[in-house]
Protein backbone atom coordinates (compact mmCIF):
# COMPACT_ATOMS: atom_id res chain seq x y z
CA UNK A 1 0.00 0.00 0.00
CA UNK A 2 1.58 3.30 -0.84
CA UNK A 3 2.05 5.96 1.58
CA UNK A 4 -0.35 8.31 0.22
CA UNK A 5 -3.23 5.60 0.17
CA UNK A 6 -2.32 5.04 4.27
CA UNK A 7 -2.57 8.67 4.59
CA UNK A 8 -6.39 9.34 3.78
CA UNK A 9 -8.73 9.06 6.77
CA UNK A 10 -12.15 7.97 6.63
CA UNK A 11 -14.75 10.79 5.51
CA UNK A 12 -12.11 12.15 3.59
CA UNK A 13 -13.23 14.11 0.80
CA UNK A 14 -11.01 15.00 -1.99
CA UNK A 15 -9.66 18.35 -1.39
CA UNK A 16 -8.13 16.13 1.74
CA UNK A 17 -5.66 14.71 0.08
CA UNK A 18 -4.01 17.78 -0.41
CA UNK A 19 -1.29 18.85 2.37
CA UNK A 20 -3.82 20.62 4.95
CA UNK A 21 -3.08 24.21 6.26
CA UNK A 22 -4.96 26.84 6.25
CA UNK A 23 -3.74 28.68 3.30
CA UNK A 24 -4.50 25.41 1.34
CA UNK A 25 -8.42 25.77 2.68
CA UNK A 26 -8.53 29.66 1.92
CA UNK A 27 -6.76 28.74 -1.52
CA UNK A 28 -9.75 26.11 -2.14
CA UNK A 29 -12.64 27.92 -0.86
CA UNK A 30 -11.37 31.20 -3.07
CA UNK A 31 -11.43 28.60 -6.02
CA UNK A 32 -14.42 27.21 -5.73
CA UNK A 33 -16.09 30.46 -5.54
CA UNK A 34 -14.42 31.35 -8.88
CA UNK A 35 -15.00 28.08 -10.45
CA UNK A 36 -18.16 29.23 -10.15
CA UNK A 37 -18.46 32.28 -10.69
CA UNK A 38 -16.18 31.32 -14.24
CA UNK A 39 -19.14 28.39 -15.17
CA UNK A 40 -22.28 31.20 -14.41
CA UNK A 41 -20.58 32.62 -17.35
CA UNK A 42 -21.22 29.40 -19.49
CA UNK A 43 -25.18 30.65 -19.59
CA UNK A 44 -27.63 30.02 -22.67
CA UNK A 45 -31.25 32.27 -22.47
CA UNK A 46 -34.08 29.64 -22.02
CA UNK A 47 -37.07 31.25 -24.22
CA UNK A 48 -39.53 32.52 -21.95
CA UNK A 49 -37.34 32.34 -18.77
CA UNK A 50 -35.88 34.89 -16.99
CA UNK A 51 -33.08 31.83 -15.54
CA UNK A 52 -30.69 31.00 -17.76
CA UNK A 53 -29.38 27.32 -17.91
CA UNK A 54 -25.73 27.73 -16.58
CA UNK A 55 -22.80 25.80 -15.41
CA UNK A 56 -23.00 27.62 -12.17
CA UNK A 57 -25.17 24.80 -10.47
CA UNK A 58 -22.91 22.15 -11.46
CA UNK A 59 -19.45 24.35 -10.41
CA UNK A 60 -21.62 24.52 -7.20
CA UNK A 61 -22.61 20.84 -6.62
CA UNK A 62 -18.78 19.66 -7.56
CA UNK A 63 -17.45 23.10 -5.22
CA UNK A 64 -19.74 21.37 -2.53
CA UNK A 65 -18.66 17.24 -2.84
CA UNK A 66 -15.14 17.74 -3.38
CA UNK A 67 -14.33 20.32 -0.79
CA UNK A 68 -17.02 18.89 1.90
CA UNK A 69 -19.61 21.00 3.28
CA UNK A 70 -17.79 23.48 5.28
CA UNK A 71 -15.49 24.75 2.35
CA UNK A 72 -18.10 24.01 -0.33
CA UNK A 73 -20.60 26.78 2.08
CA UNK A 74 -17.87 28.78 2.26
CA UNK A 75 -16.77 28.62 -1.20
CA UNK A 76 -20.44 29.58 -1.90
CA UNK A 77 -20.87 32.16 0.21
CA UNK A 78 -17.86 34.17 -1.01
CA UNK A 79 -19.09 33.66 -4.41
CA UNK A 80 -22.64 35.16 -3.09
CA UNK A 81 -21.26 37.97 -1.19
CA UNK A 82 -19.11 39.43 -4.30
CA UNK A 83 -21.42 39.14 -6.33
CA UNK A 84 -24.10 41.24 -4.13
CA UNK A 85 -21.08 43.86 -3.69
CA UNK A 86 -20.64 44.22 -7.36
CA UNK A 87 -18.71 41.24 -8.90
CA UNK A 88 -19.93 40.51 -12.43
CA UNK A 89 -19.60 37.21 -11.81
CA UNK A 90 -23.18 35.67 -11.46
CA UNK A 91 -25.55 34.52 -15.04
CA UNK A 92 -24.59 37.08 -17.60
CA UNK A 93 -22.29 38.91 -15.97
CA UNK A 94 -24.94 39.70 -13.77
CA UNK A 95 -24.41 41.24 -10.00
CA UNK A 96 -26.69 42.43 -6.94
CA UNK A 97 -28.88 40.73 -4.87
CA UNK A 98 -32.09 42.03 -7.10
CA UNK A 99 -32.11 39.41 -9.77
CA UNK A 100 -35.46 36.99 -9.87
CA UNK A 101 -33.17 34.37 -10.06
CA UNK A 102 -30.90 34.76 -7.36
CA UNK A 103 -32.59 32.51 -4.77
CA UNK A 104 -31.07 29.88 -6.98
CA UNK A 105 -27.62 31.30 -5.63
CA UNK A 106 -29.37 30.85 -1.95
CA UNK A 107 -30.25 27.29 -2.77
CA UNK A 108 -26.88 26.73 -3.66
CA UNK A 109 -25.19 27.60 -0.53
CA UNK A 110 -27.29 25.04 1.19
CA UNK A 111 -27.15 22.29 -1.73
CA UNK A 112 -23.05 22.68 -1.66
CA UNK A 113 -23.12 21.84 2.33
CA UNK A 114 -25.58 19.27 1.83
CA UNK A 115 -23.91 17.07 -1.05
CA UNK A 116 -20.49 18.03 0.81
CA UNK A 117 -21.25 16.41 3.74
CA UNK A 118 -23.16 13.44 2.00
CA UNK A 119 -19.23 13.16 0.19
CA UNK A 120 -18.23 12.85 3.53
CA UNK A 121 -19.44 9.52 4.08
CA UNK A 122 -18.76 8.39 1.01
CA UNK A 123 -21.19 9.11 -1.65
CA UNK A 124 -18.96 10.48 -4.36
CA UNK A 125 -17.18 7.15 -4.35
CA UNK A 126 -19.59 4.93 -6.37
CA UNK A 127 -21.88 5.85 -9.92
CA UNK A 128 -25.13 5.34 -8.07
CA UNK A 129 -24.57 7.09 -4.75
CA UNK A 130 -22.86 10.26 -7.17
CA UNK A 131 -26.09 10.25 -8.91
CA UNK A 132 -28.45 10.48 -6.06
CA UNK A 133 -26.21 13.15 -4.34
CA UNK A 134 -26.42 15.20 -7.32
CA UNK A 135 -30.40 14.98 -7.67
CA UNK A 136 -30.45 16.08 -4.06
CA UNK A 137 -28.03 18.54 -4.24
CA UNK A 138 -30.48 20.06 -7.73
CA UNK A 139 -33.73 19.43 -5.60
CA UNK A 140 -32.70 21.56 -2.65
CA UNK A 141 -31.71 24.25 -5.40
CA UNK A 142 -35.35 24.54 -6.82
CA UNK A 143 -36.76 24.01 -3.41
CA UNK A 144 -35.13 27.45 -2.53
CA UNK A 145 -34.85 29.09 -6.01
CA UNK A 146 -38.80 27.98 -7.42
CA UNK A 147 -40.52 29.99 -4.92
CA UNK A 148 -38.01 32.79 -4.50
CA UNK A 149 -38.45 33.56 -8.21
CA UNK A 150 -42.64 33.15 -7.88
CA UNK A 151 -41.76 35.64 -5.04
CA UNK A 152 -39.72 37.67 -6.78
CA UNK A 153 -41.72 37.86 -10.25
CA UNK A 154 -44.99 37.50 -8.95
CA UNK A 155 -45.70 34.56 -10.57
CA UNK A 156 -48.18 31.43 -9.57
CA UNK A 157 -47.07 28.48 -8.32
CA UNK A 158 -47.44 26.63 -11.56
CA UNK A 159 -46.04 29.45 -13.43
CA UNK A 160 -42.51 29.31 -11.55
CA UNK A 161 -42.46 25.78 -11.96
CA UNK A 162 -43.11 25.98 -15.67
CA UNK A 163 -40.32 28.73 -16.16
CA UNK A 164 -37.63 28.15 -13.24
CA UNK A 165 -37.96 24.33 -13.10
CA UNK A 166 -39.10 21.78 -16.02
CA UNK A 167 -36.68 23.50 -18.82
CA UNK A 168 -33.91 22.35 -16.72
CA UNK A 169 -34.86 19.30 -15.76
CA UNK A 170 -32.83 17.62 -19.05
CA UNK A 171 -29.67 19.49 -18.24
CA UNK A 172 -29.47 18.71 -14.60
CA UNK A 173 -30.19 14.66 -15.63
CA UNK A 174 -26.72 15.12 -18.04
CA UNK A 175 -24.94 17.16 -14.98
CA UNK A 176 -25.98 14.11 -12.46
CA UNK A 177 -24.84 11.86 -15.47
CA UNK A 178 -21.40 13.84 -16.08
CA UNK A 179 -20.72 13.72 -12.03
CA UNK A 180 -21.77 10.14 -11.53
CA UNK A 181 -18.89 9.48 -13.67
CA UNK A 182 -16.25 12.35 -12.82
CA UNK A 183 -16.01 12.14 -9.01
CA UNK A 184 -16.36 7.98 -8.58
CA UNK A 185 -13.49 8.27 -11.22
CA UNK A 186 -11.03 11.08 -9.77
CA UNK A 187 -11.16 8.48 -6.35
CA UNK A 188 -10.45 5.26 -8.93
CA UNK A 189 -7.44 7.27 -10.35
CA UNK A 190 -6.11 8.39 -7.27
CA UNK A 191 -6.42 4.87 -5.78
CA UNK A 192 -9.01 5.51 -2.79
CA UNK A 193 -11.71 3.39 -3.25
Amino acid sequence: MSTATATVRPGAVLADLLPASRVRDAALVLGGAALTGLAAQLSVPVPGSPVPVTGQTFAALLVGTALGARRGFLSLAVYALAGVAGLPWFADGASGAGAVSFGYILGMLLASAAVGALARRGADRSPLRMAGTMILGEAIIYAVGVPYLALAAHLSASQAISLGLTPFLVGDALKAALAMGALPAAWKFVGKR
